[in-house]
């Protein structure tokens, strides 16, 4: 399936020079979803998978279907102030700014064996974040998947650096 043709592109949002991809389109397109969630769920077996860590906001959607196809848990790292248990939080930077995710202390046990989910890799600050933060919980990151890698903002190189292996569905030149 041709992903990039159900991924809308919207110039200069949120600001100018920006490419700005935007997912939802493909996931309103049932077809594509599935096909989507099908395939990047391929890429593992599921035998290996014992929880899918999602990404507040685009993956949730993307975790939570994958974690039903693989039959594993689902964790939501979340934005600050969303999680009413204990937490561990990983602060990182923003283009303009700072921001953090959470998870739940109990989200998953030491030692297992987890899936970082989110719908776009960038700079790889977010991403970071999430496997800093699952690491904090003493869980084996088997891999971080994408639907969309920018690979001229490093953010993939940035996570292999971390030890883990990174995959996405489809790149897009430029930012």
């Amino acid at each position: 399936m041709d992903y990039k043709a159900s991924i809308r592109t919207i110039p200069d949002y949120p600001s100018p020079g920006i490419q700005f991809r935007d997912v939802t389109t493909l996931m309103g397109d049932a077809e594509a979803f599935a096909s989507a969630i099908a395939d990047l769920c391929a890429l593992f077996n599921a035998d290996e998978i014992d929880c899918v860590a999602g990404i507040d906001a685009r993956g949730f959607i993307l975790g939570g279907a994958m974690a039903v196809e693989l039959k594993a848990g689902f964790l939501p790292l979340r934005k600050p102030g969303k999680l009413p248990y204990e937490t561990f939080s990983e602060a990182y930077d923003l283009e303009y700014g700072s921001d953090a995710l959470h998870m739940h202390t109990d989200g998953v046990q030491p030692g297992q064996r987890v899936l970082l989910v989110d719908d776009l890799i960038a700079t790889g600050g977010t991403a970071e974040a999430g496997v800093k933060l699952l690491r904090r919980g003493g869980d084996i990151i088997e891999a971080a998947v994408f639907l969309v890698d920018l690979p001229d903002l490093g953010g993939a190189d940035r996570i292999r650096e971390l030890g883990i292996d990174v995959k996405a569905l489809v790149a897009f030149d430029g930012h």
